[in-house]
């Protein structure tokens, strides 16, 4: 990541918790948990991270939790440890063997 990129971008780190709405232009990469929204050009959740609220990017790659409303207008990639829930809207979809989708979904 350059570090332009690196500046328009955030870093939730495991054991952090976060309550309220994050907009990131670049890059939101989450460790820890997030109680509210995350709107971003790239969201990253790590295998510890945990999201309640509602997630919107181009690019979305799931290891931990998303949970409410998830919006991938790109690509949704959910790994073998990840779990996805709620409203699920994506372009493209790939799941790993072992990683979990429960709810609505539509494609656009």
């Amino acid at each position: 990541m350059s570090e332009g990129t690196k500046d328009k971008s955030i870093f939730i780190g495991n054991g952090v918790v976060f309550k309220g709405s994050i907009s990131a232009p670049n890059q939101a990469i989450i460790s820890g948990t997030v109680e509210g929204d995350v709107v971003a050009k790239d969201v990253v959740i790590g295998a510890a991270g945990v999201v309640s609220g509602r997630t919107e990017a181009d690019f979305i790659d799931v290891k931990g939790e998303l949970n409410e409303a998830v919006t991938s207008k790109s690509v949704l990639i959910v790994r073998s440890s990840g779990k996805v829930s709620g409203d699920v809207t994506y372009g493209e979809l790939e799941i790993e063997r072992g990683g979990k989708i429960k709810g609505n979904m539509k494609q656009v």
